[in-house]
């Protein structure tokens, strides 16, 4: 007879009795709650903001989701999100909702500074928060504060929360959809930051409320358009630079480079994972210039336990997690990449050491 492994699933209940107590009379006594997530919001920001919207508005409150600036349109397809308020496109309107507002919600940043020119607006306010995230050393703002920077995202975090609070039962479909994605996306599609049990037993649970996941990944991997498939080829082809004693890819996108291609916001979606498919490649880095402020937009990826989050501290003003993380240099693209350059020269020894191959 085979032996039979069997492991008793639970969810990790995030909110003592304390905590779950006040979370519940902060909602209950809300009105008027807003829901933040991050500047460039990405699909976890607006996957774990959606789903808890959803959530509320199931319970009869008035809510609003509030981004700084636009998200990319692979994630319009979301439920709800017809409805986010963008800072950018409306601050007077923004600013109306912050100031009615008797209960906000940070979700999927550790810091206001994430907010950007919002963040002032934030702080003027004297309305409880509760802040939901999994990055590191969360800013200390928050009436109840939830932090695990062990989970695959923020939308794994408010799944759990969801559940303590209310039950698999009360979930929708549509949050269930923000919710997969929020993961999928956090994860490159969980290839990365994904290798415990409880994210496929999530999986599993969120499936039973009828979600399609094919359907989803499609939604948001097979929307491009023909120039932008053009852009992944010249970047690869023209401008990805290889550092084969390091293990390491770079490659460099210009605003010049991005309206030759008709690039649209989302559009560099997953380039950074693309060299991390060179055989023995430990580290991939991006610089992209912003298309509305003077900065150079850097992100990290990496494989197995090289910390793209102190490299991205130490040289970028960022940092994230150990296999992703971002920052931004104010400098023109040829010195953010001699600082790249160093960056690479001073994680030598970690980056160079040998490769076990299979």
């Amino acid at each position: 007879m085979p032996t039979v492994f069997k492991k008793k699933f639970m969810l990790k209940q995030y909110l003592d009795a304390s905590s779950l107590s006040e979370w519940q009379n902060l909602v209950d006594g809300g009105s008027k709650i807003v829901i933040f997530t991050h500047s460039m919001p990405d699909g976890d920001a607006m996957g774990s903001a959606l789903a808890l919207a959803d959530s509320l508005c199931h319970k009869g409150k008035d809510v609003t989701v509030i981004v700084p600036n636009s998200y990319p349109d692979f994630l319009s397809w979301l439920p709800g999100s017809a409805n986010v308020m963008i800072y950018e496109y409306g601050r007077q309107k923004v600013r109306e909702q912050i100031a009615a507002a008797d209960l906000f919600f940070c979700l999927d940043f550790n810091s206001l500074e994430r907010l950007e020119s919002m963040a002032s607006l934030v702080m003027k306010q004297s309305v409880p928060i509760i802040m939901v995230d999994h990055h590191l050393n969360p800013e200390n703002i928050a009436r109840i504060l939830i932090s695990d920077s062990h989970a695959s995202s923020t939308s794994e975090l408010i799944f759990c929360l969801l559940m303590q609070i209310d039950g698999l039962e009360k979930l929708s479909e549509a949050a269930a959809q923000c919710i997969y994605c929020g993961m999928m996306m956090d994860t490159g599609s969980f290839t990365y930051n994904s290798n415990r049990s409880e994210v496929f037993y999530i999986i599993s649970l969120l499936l039973t409320k009828g979600i399609d996941k094919d359907k989803i990944y499609r939604a948001v991997y097979h929307n491009y358009s023909v120039n932008r498939l053009r852009l992944e080829g010249y970047i690869l082809h023209d401008k990805m630079e290889y550092f084969q004693e390091e293990h390491t890819s770079v490659f460099c996108l210009t605003k010049n480079e991005m309206k030759e291609y008709q690039f649209k916001k989302g559009d560099a979606e997953g380039f950074v994972n693309l060299p991390l498919q060179i055989k023995g490649t430990k580290l991939s880095i991006s610089l992209r210039e912003d298309t509305e402020k003077p900065l150079i937009r850097v992100s990290l990826r990496s494989v197995d336990d090289f910390s793209c989050d102190v490299m991205a501290k130490q040289f970028f003003n960022g940092g994230g997690h150990l296999n992703a993380a971002g920052g931004s240099l104010a400098m023109t693209m040829n010195e953010a990449l001699a600082e790249t350059h160093k960056a690479i020269e001073a994680f030598h020894d970690l980056l160079s050491r040998e490769v076990i191959k299979d």
